[in-house]
């Protein structure tokens, strides 16, 4: 099978202090309206290409999934809150235009509930996070942050929430690191 090649054993991701995570999507409330909920999802895959193509932007990894028939969504994994933030904001970047027809198309009241749109943020402090893959490639977390074997971060779900790395630590004590 293509793709990213499988790791025998446990394993667990490799991230290091706070985690920053994205989940968007759309769901599609009247099938028949592909004119309108269209235009939405392809609008995701590019802006999923453009931040692919910029690593700049600080998006590290993300992954398109479906809840079901419906409703589509992509998890993203980001370096930072600020570098999200920069991006939704950037004007020269797709999401703001994107965002821009959106809120004149609702002021104008021309939204007619025809796909929905929706998003979550998590900005997750070190010993707030675990995971633990088992015979898998690189994916969501470990994907994003690298893959370790669980022994670094301990054997079990309390170990490896307990871990602290050193820039968990700094994050925890300021720049100091008092």
């Amino acid at each position: 099978m293509p793709g990213r090649p499988v790791i025998a054993g446990r394993t667990t991701a490799d991230a290091e202090g706070e985690v920053v995570v994205l989940l968007i999507g759309m769901r599609v409330n009247r099938f028949w309206a592909v004119h309108h909920w269209g235009r939405v999802l392809f609008a995701m895959v590019r802006m999923q290409r453009e931040l692919s193509r910029d690593k700049s932007r600080g998006l590290l990894r993300h992954v398109l999934l479906t809840a079901s028939p419906r409703t589509y969504y992509v998890v993203q994994y980001w370096e930072s809150k600020e570098k999200l933030y920069a991006y939704a904001h950037a004007p020269e970047m797709f999401h703001h235009k994107a965002w821009a027809i959106a809120n004149r198309k609702e002021r104008a009241g021309k939204v007619r509930g025809h796909v929905g749109l929706w998003h979550e943020t998590y900005v997750v402090p070190e010993g707030a996070y675990e995971a633990i893959y088992m015979d898998m490639p690189a994916f969501g977390l470990a994907a994003a942050h690298g893959q370790v074997p669980v022994e670094r971060r301990g054997r079990r779900a309390k170990d490896r929430l307990a871990y602290r790395s050193r820039t968990g630590e700094r994050q925890a004590t300021g720049p100091s690191g008092g």
